[in-house]
């Protein structure tokens, strides 16, 4: 028999308003749509992935309040990274930390505060302009 492994099937994410979170993630995510029961108002709502994977959103009660122990990373498909973090700027994120100058990524967080990442993309590692 051979080595025994998992993979992920979905990810959960506590939210005070998980449609709210559920259709802000769908703007920012191409490979992820909004699940046909997710409604307002309902406790559980999701966006469904590439294969058979989903972003999940649970109600909670509590706030979020510290930072996250795991986070998503985005790598841009069809833009720069500095042009994707000024769309995902563009649609309410905050930058949580600016690390393009050194580091080569931007920490920003969610409408509810959870942090994520948005890394380089090849053309950007490579000193590629997508004008």
């Amino acid at each position: 028999m051979g080595v025994m492994v998992s993979r992920t099937s979905n990810f959960c994410i506590d939210a005070a308003d998980p449609y709210a979170q559920a259709t802000w993630w769908a703007q920012v995510l191409d490979d992820f749509v909004l699940d046909d029961e997710s409604a307002p108002g309902e406790d559980e709502c999701g966006l469904e992935g590439p294969a058979g994977r989903w972003i999940g959103f649970l109600k909670v009660p509590e706030p979020k309040t510290v930072k996250n122990r795991m986070h998503m990373c985005l790598r841009p498909v069809d833009a720069d990274r500095d042009a994707e973090v000024e769309r995902i700027l563009g649609l309410g994120a905050t930058m949580v930390d600016d690390r393009r100058g050194h580091e080569g990524w931007a920490v920003l967080a969610d409408p509810e505060g959870n942090e994520f990442c948005v890394l380089r993309t090849p053309a950007d590692e490579a000193g590629v302009s997508r004008a």
